[in-house]
């Protein structure tokens, strides 16, 4: 089932690149209902991994997939939840800094995630069982076994001085550079780093950052699968005042501000 994920996220990676790279490629931009853009790459990368992960038989919930309501959703104890392309504005920018999310939801929590990143073809999985690795140069035949044998096992030991924070490319809210004020008096040497989409929960999974807090909002599929990594590496994602972590298939999806660390 793993590696049906990991195949899956990395064919729609591949899906999104050919649209990415190609000059001729239709960027227009549709708007959601929350005003959120949404692109063909959006939709083509849907296709691809539904229509692999049907195969599991296990109930998908997608970002644009078709609205599910609670009173479906609340008898599923087990649920894809997929974020086919995490950090839209990035990929409108062309920078980058835009992934392909999925992850496995058991009784509310995220036990299994995968995160690739088409443009550097890295691909990071986590189960809460096994631990997290990060793999370089990911290709569509890619197992979890190649994964543990070759891949960097998470977090990595990286020793510095400042106490380093993760921010959000498109989203530094009030609160958040509230937040990092009050950090700084413990933390007199704070690094910030700006990244998009869920690499900033990776940034945390890997070690390269010491936390990620996020005050502003975000749905279930935008975490799940940085959720579910970062738990397998160790970390967590609390609610603000630190009393326990994301749930997950609420009967509202948006999620509460957090803090990952």
């Amino acid at each position: 089932m793993i590696n049906t994920a990991i195949s899956a996220a990395i064919k729609a990676g591949n899906k999104i690149l050919e649209i990415y790279n190609d000059p001729l490629a239709d960027f227009s931009v549709e708007r959601k209902a929350d005003n959120s853009p949404l692109t063909d790459a959006d939709k083509a990368s849907h296709n691809v991994i539904s229509e692999l992960l049907k195969s599991t038989k296990i109930p998908i919930l997608s970002e644009e997939g078709k609205t599910i309501d609670f009173v479906v959703r609340k008898h599923w104890d087990t649920f894809w939840l997929i974020d086919p392309l995490d950090g839209t504005k990035e990929f409108i920018k062309k920078n980058g800094e835009f992934t392909v999310n999925i992850a496995l939801i058991e009784n509310g929590k995220p036990t299994m995630g995968i995160i690739y990143v088409p443009v550097m073809q890295t691909l990071y999985v986590g189960e809460i069982n096994s631990g997290a690795w990060k793999i370089e140069n990911a290709n569509e035949n890619s197992t979890f076994k190649e994964l543990k044998l070759k891949g960097i096992k998470l977090p990595e030991i990286n020793i510095r001085k400042e106490y380093t924070i993760v921010g959000s490319r498109s989203h530094m809210s009030k609160e958040t550079e509230d937040y990092i004020s009050e950090l700084k008096i413990e933390h007199p040497m704070i690094d910030i780093i700006s990244k998009g989409s869920s690499l900033k929960i990776c940034m945390v999974a890997e070690g390269i950052a010491d936390e990620y807090p996020r005050f502003g909002p975000t749905m279930e599929w935008d975490t799940a699968a940085g959720h579910a990594i970062a738990n397998a590496a160790g970390k967590k994602l609390w609610l603000t005042d630190l009393s326990r972590e994301l749930q997950y298939n609420k009967e509202n999806l948006l999620n509460p501000y957090f803090i990952v660390k």
